[in-house]
C-alpha cells in the first residue's frame, strides 16, 4: 500500500475506518494487551490520528491499520495462540514505518505515559490534548 494510493484516502474509507476505531480501539487494546508487544506502535498511532497536525494521508493510512486491527474480519484470527497478532503487528508496522516522519515524539510519550499508567486494564480512553 502507497501512501499515495487514492483508495487509501477515499472520504467514505477514512471516515469509516475512523468511526471503527472510535468507538472499538481502547476496548480491543484493554482486552488484548497482554498478547501484544506492539502496543506502543498502537498507541502512538492513535494520537498521532487525532494530533491535527498529521497530514490527512497519513491519517488515513494510520486509521486503515488500526481499523484492522479493530475489526473482527483478519486474516489470522486473533484467538490463535502465539500467531493471532501476527498480521496485525506486520500492517502497524508496515504503516508507521510509511508515515514515520509525522510520529513525533510526543505521539510515543503520550502512548508509553498511557501504557505504565499501571492499570491499563480498567482505565477509560485518553483524551486528545
Amino acid at each position: 500500500m502507497n501512501l499515495n494510493d487514492s483508495q487509501v484516502h477515499l472520504p467514505v474509507v477514512v471516515a469509516r475506518n475512523e468511526e471503527a476505531v472510535r468507538r472499538r480501539f481502547w476496548a480491543k487494546l484493554r482486552a488484548s494487551l497482554a498478547s501484544i508487544p506492539f502496543a506502543e506502535d498502537l498507541v502512538a498511532a492513535y494520537y498521532c490520528t487525532i494530533d491535527p497536525q498529521t497530514p490527512a494521508k497519513a491519517k488515513a493510512l494510520l486509521l486503515a491499520a488500526l481499523a484492522y486491527f479493530v475489526l473482527p474480519a483478519d486474516m489470522l484470527p486473533d484467538f490463535i495462540p502465539g500467531l493471532g497478532f501476527t498480521d496485525d503487528l506486520a500492517v502497524i508496522v508496515a504503516a508507521v514505518s510509511m508515515v514515520r516522519e509525522h510520529m513525533t515524539p510526543l505521539h510515543r510519550q503520550r502512548a508509553a505515559q498511557y501504557l505504565s499508567q499501571g492499570s491499563v486494564a480498567g482505565s477509560a480512553a485518553p483524551t486528545p490534548r
